[in-house]
């Protein structure tokens, strides 16, 4: 008689189920699975909480009508093995079988953040805060010292140990997340985006990552078009093959901490390790962080012999292998 009575309770609930699938799957084929801004809430899901736990949660907030149907979808969907803590966002439009579907895939909101190409720490950092992703004092703090990869190796005089890895992309980041977690995205994201074929290359050419990324910061925020990437990368390389200083305004308005369009002979005598005007070789480390195309043309430059390089008030770069051609062209693009 128990044995019987348990077969039963066993086949009413599969049949319960069976309805509640067949149910969901015709109501969720009926609404959208896109977000109403609107009628959203945020439900934050903390370790160790069980189905029945999630399920007064949505309930509270409106999101589901039965904890009971909660939890009988979210047993056949096995959610309870596969659940991921983390902040879901929820709106009343969903159907069951969307709610937990997304909780048992783990579909954890996030918001959104580009970081422009040539970017520096400084920028990055004031980005961050404007976006409400976290304190630019604290970003800022971690990155003087943040090196979790052996080939970030700048000089003891680098203004961030960082500067320079954190590489430009769009990233998807999660509520809740702090900077040094942010910090470690970022710069992971350039250890996976410097490839073995770019590291195999920079070992070809005789130069360390940090200097392959140092010449290509200066790249970035010297180059304004793709065809002068290479060119300026090339005139770098060849100054300093000639010990020639490398004389990059880039690396004054490094310094100045803002892009001043014309430099006076004042702002190139100003005293510091990344014055590239008055120190010979590369400076301490990254004035920015570049992005691929940057990268790419210091490891693939250009075979011209030239040394001087200026730009034109369009931005295209004009060069030359004398001093007085460079004179010349100096006198041309400023008329």
């Amino acid at each position: 008689m128990w044995y019987s009575m348990k077969n039963k309770l066993n086949c009413i609930l599969l049949v319960v189920i069976g309805v509640l699938m067949i149910g969901s799957i015709v109501f969720g084929m009926a609404k959208p699975a896109v977000l109403n801004t609107k009628d959203q809430a945020i439900i934050a899901v903390k370790p160790g909480m069980t189905a029945n736990d999630i399920g007064e949660l949505l309930y509270n907030e409106k999101i589901i009508n039965s904890v009971i149907m909660f939890r009988v979808m979210a047993k056949f969907h096995n959610m309870e093995s596969s659940l991921q803590a983390g902040e879901y966002a929820f709106s009343k439009n969903m159907s069951l079988d969307q709610i937990v579907t997304m909780l048992a895939k783990g579909q954890t909101t996030y918001r959104q953040i580009t970081i422009p190409e040539g970017y520096n720490v400084d920028q990055i950092a004031k980005l961050i805060k404007q976006k409400g992703f976290g304190d630019d004092t604290k970003f800022k703090k971690m990155a003087k010292i943040y090196t979790p990869y052996a080939y970030m190796t700048s000089s003891a005089n680098a203004s961030y140990k960082a500067e320079g890895y954190i590489f430009p992309n769009t990233y998807h980041i999660p509520r809740n997340t702090t900077e040094e977690q942010l910090l470690t995205l970022m710069v992971k994201e350039f250890d996976n985006q410097f490839t073995p074929t770019m590291r195999a290359r920079a070992v070809e050419l005789g130069l360390s990552v940090s200097d392959v990324i140092t010449l290509a910061s200066l790249v970035e925020k010297e180059a304004k078009l793709d065809g002068d990437r290479p060119i300026i990368a090339k005139i770098f390389m060849n100054r300093l093959k000639q010990d020639m200083p490398l004389q990059s305004c880039a690396t004054i308005q490094y310094i100045l901490g803002y892009p001043k369009p014309e430099l006076s002979i004042e702002d190139t005598r100003i005293e510091s390790p990344y014055n590239t005007y008055q120190h010979m070789g590369l400076p301490p480390g990254p004035i920015a962080n570049p992005g691929g195309a940057s990268i790419n043309a210091v490891l693939y430059p250009s075979d011209a012999d030239y040394l001087y390089f200026v730009a034109d008030k369009e931005g295209a770069h004009h060069y030359s292998r004398t001093y007085q051609e460079h004179l010349d062209f100096i006198e041309k693009v400023s008329n």
